[in-house]
């Protein structure tokens, strides 16, 4: 879609797309025009600022909001305060926030069993998003090594809201070690 306001709800017209937009013959207009609508009230089709497509931006906003708490072998603690600047439509911690975070606290936990020598990288990461953190609200994340190995470390993560100690979400990472070990 061409650059438009988040306000703007009408439908796109063939000039302003910048993709070419299928739409199924069985689909009736007022269902394309209200998925349109939703896109642009939910601001997937706004404007991206200049200042907000440096590489690594978002990972300067986790930076200021995640802290580590507590660091022992094994195990980390952080605490994350959920910012509109990580909320989604609905006023919620986003879900790709929560994957960001996940990553980062399961990175740093695997590093307090892995050498700093050996190479890891993300190879699988699975996410239960069991209840909303709302703005405004302290998450603690817990992570702890679940197991590692030669070739592969397994970390698992809690996120709780702080004040009431209520489970938002779990990840499990699966972090591969570089170079794998000889068999």
């Amino acid at each position: 879609m061409a650059k438009t306001s988040a306000i703007d709800n009408s439908p796109p017209s063939k000039e302003d797309s910048s993709y070419p937009i299928s739409v199924s013959k069985s689909s009736s207009p007022e269902v394309v025009e209200g998925v349109h609508r939703f896109f642009n009230n939910v601001g997937i089709s706004a404007f991206i600022p200049e200042n907000n497509q440096s590489k690594d931006f978002y990972s300067d906003i986790l930076r200021y909001l995640l802290k580590a708490a507590s660091v022992q072998r094994g195990r980390i603690s952080c605490v994350f305060s959920v910012q509109p600047v990580v909320a989604n439509y609905y006023g919620g911690l986003h879900g790709s926030a929560v994957a960001a975070i996940a990553e980062r606290v399961g990175i740093a936990c695997a590093r307090t069993i892995v050498a700093e020598d050996k190479e890891i990288f993300l190879g699988e990461l699975s996410i239960s998003y069991l209840s909303a953190a709302p703005q405004k609200e302290v998450l603690v994340v817990d992570g702890s090594v679940v197991r590692s190995g030669r070739n592969l470390t397994v970390v698992a993560m809690e996120f709780k809201i702080k004040r009431t100690g209520k489970l938002g979400f779990t990840a499990r990472a699966t972090f591969y070690h570089m170079p794998p070990a000889k068999l």
